[in-house]
C-alpha cells in the first residue's frame, strides 16, 4: 500500500559520514570563522540526542515471536507462513530486505525450523543480517544462482520441512508475482492469508515495543515543541518541516513532518503547496518517528496568535470527541465502538452525521508499521485486549476553511486506555507551555516568535 509518509533520512544517520569527511580533510578555523553554520534556533538546540536511551528488541525476544506465530498456525491451520518484505520481516528477523524482482524470502514452518531463500550473490549479505535471527543455528538456507529457479529452491525447503501439502500463508506485503510463481510451482499446496498470524502477533505488544513506541512518542513531542517555539507568522510550512526534521536529527532519530496551513488543514492527508503561516489562521502538524524500528503518529493543530470562536467551537467538539474514544476503549469492547462513540460527540455538535465533516475512522493500529492492523472504524467487531496500540485521531475538515484533528497514540490496558502523550490542551497552547512554566509571560519573548500567544 502506497504511503505519503516517506521516511525521511535524517542528519543522525549521515554523522559518521560527515565526521570521517572532517577528518581526512580538516577546515582550518580561519575558514569556519568566515562561513560559519547558521545557528539553529535555542529550542532545537536544546533537544538532546535520545539514541542512549534505545534498548533494542532483542534475539530472545524474537525467538518467542516465532513461538507464537506457531501457536497461531496451529489454530488457523497454516503450515508455514513465507514473508519476503517489510516490517513482518523487520519483527521477526530483527532486519529490514527491500524487495526486488529477485526471490528473498524468510520461512516459518509450523512444525519445523525456518528457512531463507536467497540469490548465492547475497549470501555475504545475508551472513551478516541473519546474525539477528531467532533460531539461528538451526536455520537453512537455500541459494539460488541466477540462471536457476528460485520457486524450486522453495519447495525444495518446504519438502525438507515436510510441507508437500496443506496451507502456506503469503505476507500481505509479498509482490503478486512471487505468490503466482509459488502457486505455479507448488500446485498441491494451497496459498492463504498470512495475516490472523502476522497481525496475531504484531497487534499485541511487548513490555519492550511499548518501551520503543512511548521513547518515539516523547521524542516527536518534544520535536513539535521546539518547532513551534521556533517558528511564527511569516514562516513557510517548508520552514516548519524542516525545523522538525532538524529537531529529529538533533534527537538522534529519523522521522518526517507534514505542516498544513489554513485551508490546506481541511484535507486531512494535506497538499504539497507552498503555504505562508499567518497569524489567527490553523496550523497542523503531522507524523512522526522511529525508534528501533517503532513508529509514533501524532497530530496537533493550533493557531499563532487570536483564534475565532468557530476555531475554538471546533477544536473542543474534537477534544471532547477524543476522550471519548479514549472513555469508550477498554478491553472486551468492540473496535467500532470506539469509532461510534467520537463519532457521536461530533454529530451532536452539528458536524454529523455520519462522515460528512470527520471524514476519516478514529484509528488505526501502530508499531513497526505507521498504520497496522487492527483498526477502529465502524463494522470492526473484533474486540480490544491489553497490549494493543492505535491512534486517536477524531477530526472536523471544513472545506475552504479549515481543519482540526488532533491525534495522540492510545494503549489499550488491563484497566481501560492511556494516551502516550497529553492531550493538547488549547489552540493557542498546544503543548500546554503556560502550565509548565511559573516564569511571566514576558520572560519567555526569546523563545516566542512574533504572533504566538503569551498565554
Amino acid at each position: 500500500m502506497l504511503s505519503r509518509r516517506r521516511f525521511l533520512i535524517s542528519a543522525a544517520a549521515t554523522a559518521p559520514v560527515l565526521a570521517l569527511q572532517a577528518q581526512e580533510k580538516p577546515v582550518p578555523a580561519k575558514d569556519a570563522k568566515e562561513s560559519p553554520t547558521p545557528a539553529l534556533p535555542a529550542a532545537i538546540l536544546a533537544l538532546a540526542d535520545r539514541r542512549k536511551d534505545i534498548v533494542p528488541i532483542t534475539t530472545e525476544e524474537r525467538e518467542t515471536r516465532l513461538d507464537l506465530a506457531r501457536e497461531l498456525m496451529k489454530q488457523y491451520k497454516i503450515d508455514a507462513v513465507v514473508i519476503t518484505t517489510g516490517a513482518s520481516m523487520q519483527y521477526f528477523t530483527g532486519s529490514r530486505w527491500g524487495q526486488s524482482e529477485r526471490l528473498f524470502a524468510f520461512v516459518i514452518p509450523v512444525a519445523a525450523a525456518p528457512f531463507a531463500i536467497l540469490p548465492y550473490f547475497e549470501h555475504d549479505r545475508y551472513a551478516e543480517i541473519s546474525l539477528k535471527f531467532p533460531e539461528r543455528d538451526s536455520i537453512l538456507s537455500y541459494r539460488w544462482q541466477e540462471n536457476e529457479d528460485p520457486y524450486a529452491a522453495l519447495r525444495a525447503g518446504l519438502v525438507e520441512a515436510g510441507i508437500t501439502t496443506g496451507n502456506l500463508g503469503i505476507e500481505e506485503h509479498t509482490q503478486f508475482a512471487f505468490s503466482n510463481a509459488i502457486a505455479i510451482a507448488c500446485p498441491a499446496i494451497k496459498l492463504v492469508s498470512a495475516t490472523p498470524v502476522t497481525a496475531g502477533c504484531r497487534s499485541l505488544k511487548s513490555p519492550a515495543e511499548l518501551a520503543c513506541l512511548r521513547l518515539a512518542n516523547a521524542i516527536t513531542i518534544d520535536v513539535y515543541k521546539a518547532a513551534y517555539l521556533s517558528c511564527g507568522p511569516g514562516d513557510t510550512n517548508h520552514r516548519f518541516t524542516e525545523l522538525i526534521n532538524l529537531g529529529y536529527a538533533r534527537s538522534g532519530v529519523q522521522g518526517e513532518a507534514s505542516c498544513q496551513v489554513a485551508e490546506n488543514s481541511a484535507v486531512p492527508h494535506g497538499t504539497s503547496k507552498p503555504q505562508v503561516i499567518r497569524e489567527g489562521e490553523m496550523v497542523l502538524i503531522d507524523d512522526g518517528c522511529t525508534v528501533d524500528g517503532y513508529t509514533s503518529d501524532i497530530s496537533r493543530s493550533f493557531v499563532y496568535g487570536t483564534a475565532s470562536d468557530l476555531q475554538r467551537e471546533v477544536f473542543q467538539t474534537v477534544h471532547n470527541a477524543q476522550s471519548a474514544a479514549l472513555a469508550a476503549a477498554h478491553p472486551g469492547a468492540e473496535m467500532q465502538a470506539v469509532d461510534a462513540a467520537a463519532r457521536e460527540v461530533i454529530a451532536k455538535a452539528g458536524y454529523g452525521p455520519a462522515y460528512t465533516y470527520f471524514t476519516h475512522r478514529v484509528g488505526h493500529g501502530i508499531g513497526l508499521d505507521m498504520h497496522e492492523w487492527p483498526y477502529l472504524v465502524a463494522g470492526n467487531t473484533q474486540k480490544l485486549a491489553p497490549g494493543m496500540l492505535f491512534s486517536n485521531e477524531p477530526g472536523i475538515y471544513l472545506p475552504n476553511k479549515f481543519g482540526i484533528r488532533l491525534e495522540d497514540d492510545m494503549l489499550i490496558t488491563e484497566q481501560g486506555a492511556e494516551l502516550l502523550t497529553p492531550q493538547s490542551p488549547s489552540l493557542t497552547d498546544p503543548f500546554g507551555i503556560a502550565a509548565q512554566s511559573s516564569e511571566p509571560a514576558a520572560s519567555k519573548t526569546e523563545e516566542k516568535p512574533a504572533g504566538q500567544p503569551k498565554d
